[in-house]
């Protein structure tokens, strides 16, 4: 079984525009398509280790409802501008999980179109998690959800100033 999820999506848009979404708190909650983000604080990131707080509410996904509502921190840990970054999530749980989620910013075909590869990974998860069995916790169908909410997003002028 693989432990890493990719999909692609070519979005019509410039690698910079998406690539602002991606950087920012409240663009992670607006292109969530799991329900699970519901606000987030701190400021857009712009380097490996930068961080932000996620306040969460696992019942939207109903498998472990009684997580309820609690915050984690989205950590950054690659950080390429408006080609590549990845996060990895820490919260209160011991050992941290150590699943990594991002996206690959590249040139579409179309000069005026940016293919975007989004990722899950959870090849490197501390072994206590991989024995409960629980993962991958977010679907294929999820994070393509999350791209075409993406879309929509960039299309609509996110982030407006």
């Amino acid at each position: 079984m693989t432990e890493r999820i990719e999909i692609q999506r070519t979005i019509a848009a410039p690698a910079s525009e998406i690539f602002a979404v991606l950087c920012d708190p409240q663009g992670h909650v607006a292109i969530d398509s799991t329900g699970m983000l519901q606000d987030a604080e701190g400021d857009p990131v712009g380097a490996a280790g930068d961080s932000f707080v996620v306040h969460m509410d696992r019942e939207a996904l109903n498998d472990y409802p009684q997580l309820g509502k609690y915050d984690v921190t989205v950590e950054i840990r690659d950080f390429e501008q408006d080609r590549l970054i990845s996060w990895t999530i820490l919260g209160q749980l011991r050992p941290q999980i150590g699943h990594v989620y991002g996206c690959r910013l590249e040139p579409g075909e179309d000069p005026a179109a940016t293919v975007v590869t989004s990722f899950y990974d959870w090849s490197n998860i501390e072994q206590t998690w991989r024995d409960a069995g629980i993962f991958p916790v977010i679907s294929e169908g999820a994070l393509r959800a999350t791209l075409g909410i993406l879309d929509r997003t960039v299309r609509r002028g996110y982030p407006r100033g």
